[in-house]
């Protein structure tokens, strides 16, 4: 049995389209969208709405840590452009939304990232998609659970939630043999981007959950350039699947 794991896809839809070659499913770890990019600051919802060099100095203020200055300056870019700013992001997002789910390979099992809009998932998944967030289903004789979304941050993404909410999905889940979550468990060197030189959030639920329940693996994404990739907790091998936009190629998981 062969499935191959993808996180972080940020729009990146022609290496999707490839992403199930030679797999026998595939398990998408969330993060579909791309808002801002990073590496290319012309990419992304933001760029395409106000334009590379807005994009570029948004991207430095929120380097920076100005989180005050950006929201901010977006708020002045959002009022000139007029009308409801969730209803130019929601039909951004849903042109992203209609290329990627058209792109993804079937079957997919798939859960949400921190900055996936869940509730419009549904006018897009096609019949061999299936999105799990809190439960597990078995693939090929092993029993993957899945824990979607982020915890609260500076950032504001708009799947964060509680540590107590997401601490009551990761007990939903239970034993298995593969934890598939888009954040990582909370180990210090897992959380680490080495290019944005900061610390990401990760879960101190899914930390203990696997010290107890000793899954095979337990896989996930969200750090982009994380300082250590994989590591060992007791018989539990963690995995960053990696940044899929970045790299273009799935994480392959065979037994």
């Amino acid at each position: 049995m062969r499935v191959h794991v993808v996180s972080d896809v940020h729009g990146r839809v022609d290496a999707l389209a490839r992403a199930g070659d030679g797999a026998d499913a595939l398990v998408c770890l969330g993060d579909l969208i791309l808002f801002v990019d990073y590496q290319d600051h012309s990419q992304g919802i933001f760029a395409d709405l106000f334009g590379p060099e807005k994009a570029t100095e948004f991207i430095g203020l929120r380097t920076a840590g100005r989180f005050d200055d950006a929201r901010a300056m977006s708020t002045a870019l959002w009022s000139e452009l007029g009308g409801d700013p969730r209803g130019h992001i929601e039909s951004a997002v849903r042109k992203q939304y209609e290329q990627i789910f058209a792109a993804m390979p079937e079957p997919a099992y798939l859960t949400y990232g921190n900055v996936d809009l869940p509730l419009l998932w549904k006018d897009y998944l096609r019949a061999g998609h299936q999105v799990l967030d809190g439960t597990k289903v078995e693939i090929g004789g092993l029993t993957f659970g899945f824990v979607g979304g982020g915890l609260r941050t500076r950032y504001r993404t708009p799947y964060e939630i509680d540590d107590e909410d997401y601490a009551r999905k990761v007990e939903a889940v239970g034993q298995v043999d593969v934890l598939c979550c888009h954040i990582p468990p909370a180990v210090p060197e897992l959380l680490y981007d080495v290019v944005a030189r900061r610390f990401e959030r990760g879960s101190e639920a899914t930390l203990e959950a696997i010290k107890a329940t000793q899954p095979r693996y337990a896989l996930f994404g969200h750090v982009h350039q994380p300082l250590v990739s994989r590591t060992r907790i007791g018989r539990t091998e963690c995995v960053n699947v990696g940044h899929f936009r970045g790299r273009g190629t799935p994480f392959a998981l065979e037994w």
